[in-house]
């Protein structure tokens, strides 16, 4: 079960529109049936539509000057990085509405100076006052057409500054911003995807039961500063969300939440950037609301999207799994907490005895909704499904947990690894052949995202990368090829010290992952970090260009095996030479646009050579198969046949 909700989004984006930003007059966004009452408080503006389907817009006293034409472009929004939010969240949910006052430390990244931020909400929220050093700013607000918010838009707000921000400089900004979320389908309705199929991706809502903000990529109701980009213009809508994540990375965030709940639905609970929070209940009557107070303090954000969920839901407990159901879920849940002790020592003899965190798993409201992961934690329809898939869940779910300390890890450590386990949980329960059948199922994808060669496009080191090609499948791969070269004890060792490492609050980058597995396995490894995760130098492109067996004394067998790649990036290789009855297994390295000799000694008439087993990811095959029929001295015969991986 793959718990992310790009590929569902990716493949409902059948129409290509235009990515530009807006310039004329907004279309209205659609909201589903569920639309609530609208926002409570002063107007600062509204949109409607006229009898002749234009938008008009009806401004209040006091509220930003609305313009057609942005006054940001997309070098500006390019610049601008996020380094700390501090956040008031106000909730409303049973007017579904949002107040937010925000202090954000923004920071010039780009190479020239910059005389306007541009902040960007969902175009459902609207912009109500920004403050630079204690003084209101006079801003202008325009809509853009992106698909990085549920509505299809987002509220632009180009804040001039009195003095241009240099590059490497920041700048603090205190703004207030409000309005209502309801579940909204207007991206995916307009390629023409069915309502309910539409909703069930598009969940995030504030409900007085469920509210569930997933952030930039569902909805942006946190500042955001991105490039418009649209659903079905190819992948660059995911790559807008990766940059996001990418650029999130390290800032400092702390939320604030004040939740108004009616009588009789107190929220149990809350979570924060995946983070469970503590409430605070002030029970009100039948004529004032209670109240519910949370706090997330100073934490730092990983690879991932700020996210807030409130929930009326009833905990269920193991020993290292919450579970926040449903009432009519309650009974599935312990079925899904069975699947804990059976996963549990595999993933200790390989992580160490304990998670740094619980997993969290919160229930949907609907059981087709499309699930998300925050960290340690998952929302997810808490439904009866079969125990291979339950087990899959709680691998994938405990590694973050595993994982998950102060100090988030990177992406390809932190997602990669996750996907590794599961491959492993898939090899000790069906075997290798089934485990690596699930790996090469992400090759196809990775080989058409890596540059041919280095020259030919920038590719992504795993460090910078955005997309799940890299920082999950080829992640992946790299676990398995390193558990080869190193072995599971000597990986084990180095996963184990990595985590302890990260305790200390040590950066735990890939340089230090390095090192430790370096030690535990006394072998020196800069040849492949340099090729696989510091730089990113494609794939390899194996062959085997000949096989010479030649007689040896006593019915034994010298097989000769050229090997190539003319791939950028080396490789350490299996091959493996086949009798009728025996088979021998050698380790090759085989370097970046080179080749390699192994000669191997086999009891017997060989039958076959065979290099990779579909753990080196390729370009093309990764596996290569000669058959031999010329017995003898002298080159064989072959078929040059590669295997279907």
């Amino acid at each position: 079960m793959k718990l992310v909700f790009a590929p569902v989004m990716l493949a409902l984006a059948t129409a290509v529109i235009s990515s530009t930003a807006q310039t004329s007059p907004p279309q209205a966004p659609a909201t589903s049936p569920q639309h609530r009452d609208q926002t409570r408080g002063q107007v600062l503006f509204s949109r409607s539509m006229d009898e002749n389907g234009n938008t008009t817009t009806t401004r209040g006293p006091g509220a930003p000057a609305v313009v057609a034409t942005p006054i940001a472009d997309d070098r500006e929004r390019q610049a601008v990085t996020f380094t700390s939010y501090d956040m008031e969240v106000h909730l409303e949910p049973a007017a579904q509405h949002i107040a937010v006052r925000a202090l954000l430390t923004v920071r010039n990244d780009g190479k020239a100076p910059l005389a306007h931020v541009p902040l960007q909400i969902s175009s459902s929220l609207n912009w109500e006052r920004i403050r630079i050093g204690a003084q209101d700013v006079s801003f202008k607000v325009a809509t853009l057409n992106s698909d990085s918010d549920h509505t299809g838009q987002l509220h632009e707000a180009a804040v001039p500054l009195a003095a241009p921000l240099a590059p490497g400089a920041t700048l603090q900004l205190d703004v207030t911003y409000s309005g209502a979320i309801a579940q909204n389908a207007q991206r995916l309705v307009v390629l023409g995807t069915p309502d309910d199929v539409a909703l069930h991706v598009n969940w995030d809502e504030i409900g007085v039961d469920f509210t569930g903000l997933r952030g930039f990529g569902d909805v942006a109701w946190y500042p955001v500063s991105s490039v418009p980009v649209i659903l079905g213009d190819g992948a660059r809508l995911f790559d807008e969300i990766g940059e996001h994540k990418l650029h999130m990375e390290g800032a400092r965030f702390h939320l604030r939440l004040t939740d108004e709940f009616p009588s009789g639905h107190a929220p149990t609970v809350a979570l924060i950037n995946g983070q469970s929070v503590p409430l605070a209940i002030t029970n009100g009557s039948e004529e004032v609301a209670g109240v519910a107070k949370a706090e997330l303090s100073d934490s730092i954000l990983g690879f991932e999207t700020p996210s807030l969920f409130v929930a009326v839901r009833k905990p269920v407990e193991g020993s290292d799994v919450t579970l926040w159901t449903r009432d009519e879920d309650e009974a599935t849940a312990s079925d899904w907490l069975s699947a804990v002790p059976a996963v549990a020592p595999f993933l200790e003899s390989w992580l160490g005895a304990h998670p740094r965190s619980k997993f969290t798993i919160l229930d949907l409201p609907d059981a087709e909704d499309v699930p998300t992961e925050m960290g340690a934690a998952t929302a997810m329809p808490i439904r009866e499904i079969s125990s291979g898939q339950l087990d899959d869940v709680m691998v994938h779910g405990l590694t973050h947990a595993w994982l998950r300390t102060a100090m988030p890890p990177p992406a390809w450590l932190d997602e990669g690894l996750a996907y590794f386990m599961g491959t492993l949980w898939t090899e000790k329960q069906s075997g290798r052949t089934k485990a690596l059948e699930s790996l090469a199922a992400g090759r196809q994808a990775l080989a058409l995202a890596e540059p041919s060669s280095p020259g030919e496009g920038a590719g992504e080191p795993l460090r910078q990368a955005i997309a799940p090609a890299y920082y999950r499948t080829k992640a992946g791969y790299i676990f398995w090829m390193l558990r080869d070269i190193a072995g599971d004890a000597a990986l084990s060792s180095a996963l184990r010290a990595y985590d302890s490492a990260r305790d200390g609050n040590r950066n735990g980058g890939p340089g230090e992952f390095e090192n430790l597995l370096e030690q535990s396995s006394h072998r020196n490894l800069s040849w492949f970090f340099s090729d696989w995760v510091d730089a990113d130098k494609g794939l390899p492109d194996l062959a085997i260009d000949s096989v010479f067996p030649a007689a040896a004394q006593n019915g034994n067998t010298l097989v000769a095996v050229n090997l190539s790649n003319s791939g950028y990036a080396a490789a350490e290789i299996p091959v493996i030479v086949r009798t009728a009855g025996t088979s021998i297994t050698q380790r090759v390295f085989v370097p970046a646009r080179g080749k390699a000799v192994r000669r191997i000694l086999i009891q017997g008439a060989p039958a076959e050579v065979q290099a990779n087993d579909g753990t080196v990811p390729e370009t093309e095959a990764s596996i290569h198969m000669t058959k031999l029929t010329t017995p003898g001295n002298g080159p064989a015969a072959t078929d040059g046949s590669d295997g279907p991986q």
